[in-house]
């Protein structure tokens, strides 16, 4: 609906109905054609909050919920309005019977498909409002014989197709709101036209090309809406003189040029100025300051140069971005702007971040207005410490210093506005810790600290933060143990940062009380310990690091029970044991880097089922065994392996040698113990088997002729024999076997002394591993004949 025009005819309208609350007790009207057509709209749509349950036959449809009938002509319809009563489905064609319709209001209902072009039959219409639905198509060309049309809105649908030129010739047209859609192609000429029209709102579609000239001509515009499309090019220099103007707003498009010097004491009337998001050069006029009704002036992420002037702050509006340009300050002076500003109460956001002002920060920030919400001062050259007066400012929800040169330490006075959601001082050079009074500011959901000179152990009134959200520690000197009352932040959803600083201790069991948490760094600092089971209760992680720490034992398993994480990284610890194979469970893991551990054991065959993980890092382990060829093993530019010396296949891109089957090994291995073992053994128990048949068979012929040849006998048994005596045959035989004997004692009492520096003696004289010699070594040792006579 269009407030701004209605007022006058919904006065009549409203007269009209009151007339007709008195004359329908008394007749009946016989014409039943748009009571028809009221029936047919009911049938066409689906009415989920009972708006039409009184539209039926038996009571008169002109007291119908959402109708109005003219006075001078009984039973017609002249207002339809049925915006936000929940009706779904089409907007019926027989809606152009409706001819004594004026106005048509069905806004933010769930309407779809197109607009009907019987809705062109409605000669008397003078307001269209079919905002807020999911209408598609082209603008119906038939409305182009609506010629009585004042307004028509189109606001928030999914229209497509060029804005058609032939509204130009709907000269009684004062509002056109096409915005929220998907209009394409330029904005046609013709608008120029319309020498009533008072505003045009075309946002947020893809328009493209210029700004019509002529729309410069139209002295009754006061709404000139264009911004969130693809115009480039520069601004008609007329749009700057239309004095009738109260909101301009072009952001976000490819537009330069610069703006008039002497722009405010054209655009006097002004309320609303935005020009964000485009290409705009030269600097900021200071005649702004005559443009005294101001309310809104965004001139953000632009290319302005040059300082703020003063007269700025002068004005007085309740929402300030001047954010993402080049405006400088060096000395106390440039910031005058800011000091000029103490009285100006209605400020509500002031946004100067991401230029290159510097110097210190005025005290006079804070005189600026207690009302103030928002106060953005990041990503400046803004050196110096934080005044301490900034906790006047007890209305801020945000208050942005980052990226900025300040030092010193965070005033305690931070802890004084209770209002504060938003903290950001990361990438600065504050010193000392953070104060206790930070447990304070309990409507506090983002605190961003990183990348400073803080230090000390965190306060335990942090534990205070109960409606915390996002938590930045990182790059700090923070040291001493966790404090477990950040654990117990429950609220905690999009991050907790405490990378790169000295924490100290164990991991608390108490983190897996953050169960909401989506990302977890805990990486780079001294944390020692097991890695608790509790870890698995994060069940909303995604991302987890606890790398470059010196945390130890096994992974546990349980990890697997986060099934949302996508990335984990354990790199550059002392975690020993097997990976568990549960990981491989993961089907959402995206990044896995367990390097740089003393893992062991194969590499899980599960991994191969990790469908999403393109990057696996299990580099600088003791992990041996068979590498799987599937998933992500097949991707090498993903994978990382080296510094694991006992893997073995895998596919050939990783040039690992290749794996012996186990069959093959123990065959191989039975038959190496025969030759090597059992065949020499065999051989020197055969040579003494023989050495002693020699002896008893001499021995008895000694016996035999021992009276001839007068030998003595030895213990009364056996005659003593030389080793000269004994036959050639015999001599080799123990010869060999005695040597083999001794070089058998010798290799092993050399490889017991040279145990200690890895080395392998007996190996290397005999061929045998050294399993077996130690075994064979304990039999020749103690056998009967061990230590032989001679």
């Amino acid at each position: 609906m269009f407030p701004f025009v209605l007022l006058i005819l919904l006065s009549s309208v409203i007269q009209q109905a009151s007339g007709l609350s008195v004359q329908a007790s008394e007749t009946r009207y016989n014409n039943k054609t748009d009571r028809d057509t009221l029936l047919a709209l009911k049938a066409s749509i689906s009415n989920q909050w009972g708006a039409l349950a009184s539209w039926n036959a038996n009571t008169d449809f002109c007291r119908w919920q959402g109708v109005s009938c003219s006075l001078k002509h009984k039973q017609r319809v002249v207002e339809l309005n049925l915006s936000s009563q929940g009706l779904a489905g089409t907007v019926t064609p027989s809606i152009g019977n409706l001819t004594f319709l004026k106005i048509l209001d069905l806004s933010a209902n769930n309407l779809h498909g197109t607009i009907p072009s019987e809705i062109g039959y409605l000669f008397q219409l003078r307001y269209l409002d079919l905002s807020n639905n999911t209408l598609h198509g082209n603008v119906n060309a038939n409305l182009r014989n609506c010629t009585n049309l004042e307004g028509i809105n189109l606001d928030s649908n999914r229209l497509t197709g060029e804005i058609p030129a032939w509204l130009g010739g709907l000269s009684n047209l004062k509002a056109i709101y096409l915005q929220n859609n998907n209009f394409s192609g330029m904005i046609p000429p013709s608008l120029a036209n319309l020498s009533a029209l008072q505003e045009i709102l075309f946002t947020y579609n893809q328009l493209e090309g210029s700004i019509p000239e002529g729309l410069g001509s139209i002295n009754s515009l006061e709404i000139l809406a264009l911004g969130g499309n693809q115009l480039s090019g520069t601004v008609p220099t007329k749009l700057f003189n239309l004095s009738s103007l109260t909101r301009f707003s072009i952001t976000w498009n490819k537009l330069h040029g610069t703006l008039p010097y002497d722009l405010g004491n054209r655009l006097y009337k002004l309320q609303h100025f935005r020009i964000g998001l485009n290409h705009f050069t030269g600097r900021l006029p200071a005649s702004f300051a005559n443009a005294t009704q101001i309310y809104t002036l965004d001139i953000s992420t632009n290319k302005l140069t040059g300082k703020v002037p003063p007269e700025i702050g002068k004005l007085c509006p309740g929402f300030l971005s001047l954010e993402r340009n080049q405006l400088v300050a060096t000395t106390t002076q440039d910031w005058e702007f800011m000091t000029l500003m103490k009285n100006c109460t209605r400020l509500r956001i002031f946004a100067i971040d991401n230029n290159r002002l510097g110097g210190m920060l005025p005290s006079s920030v804070a005189n600026l207005s207690a009302q103030l919400q928002l106060l953005f001062l990041g990503f400046n050259e803004i050196s110096g410490k934080i005044p301490l007066g900034i906790s006047n400012l007890v209305g801020l929800n945000k208050l942005q210093l980052s990226n900025n040169r300040f030092t010193g330490k965070l005033p305690d006075s931070i802890g004084r506005l209770p209002s504060l959601q938003l903290l950001g001082i990361e990438n600065n050079q504050f010193t000392g810790s953070i104060p206790s009074t930070i447990g304070n500011l309990t409507q506090l959901q983002d605190l961003v600290t990183g990348n400073n000179m803080l230090g000390g152990p965190l306060p335990r009134s942090l534990g205070s933060l109960q409606k915390l959200i996002f938590a930045s520690f990182y790059n700090n000197k923070f040291s001493g143990p966790l404090p477990v009352e950040i654990f117990n932040v429950s609220t905690l959803s999009d991050a907790l940062d405490l990378s790169a600083n000295n924490f100290g201790g164990p991991l608390p069991p108490e983190i897996g009380s953050l169960t909401m948490l989506a990302y977890l760094n805990i990486s780079r600092n001294n944390l020692s310990g097991p890695l608790p089971n509790e870890l698995s209760n994060c069940q909303s992680l995604t991302g987890l690091y606890l790398d470059r720490n010196h945390f130890n034992g096994s992974i546990p398993a349980s990890i697997s029970q986060m099934r949302g994480l996508e990335s984990l990284s354990l790199t550059e610890n002392t975690l020993s044991g097997e990976i568990p194979q549960e990981i491989g469970q993961m089907p959402g893991m995206k990044v896995l880097c367990l390097s740089h551990n003393m893992l062991s054991g194969n590499i899980p065959e599960s991994f191969q089922n990790m469908t999403s993980l393109y990057q696996l890092d299990l580099s600088f382990n003791h992990l041996e065994g068979k590498v799987p060829s599937h998933g992500p093993f097949s991707n090498v530019t993903g994978l990382s392996l080296e510094g694991n010396t006992g893997l073995c296949g895998g596919i050939p891109k990783l040039h690992l040698p290749p794996c012996l089957e186990k069959n093959m090994e123990q065959r191989k291995s039975k038959h190496w113990f025969i030759i090597k073992v059992i065949v020499p053994i065999s051989g020197i128990v055969l040579c003494f088997s023989l050495v002693l048949i020699s002896i008893s068979l001499r021995k008895k012929q000694k016996s035999q002729s021992m009276a001839v040849a007068g030998f003595h006998l030895t213990d009364g048994q056996y005659p003593r024999v030389s080793y000269a005596e004994l036959a050639p045959t015999d001599r080799m035989c123990m010869r060999d076997a005695a040597a083999e004997m001794h070089k058998t004692r010798d290799c092993y009492v050399k490889r017991r002394q040279g145990e200690e520096a890895n080395e392998l003696p007996l190996y290397e004289e005999t061929k045998m591993p050294p399993c077996h010699l130690v075994n064979l070594s304990g039999i020749l040792f103690r056998h009967p004949y061990a230590t032989p006579a001679f």
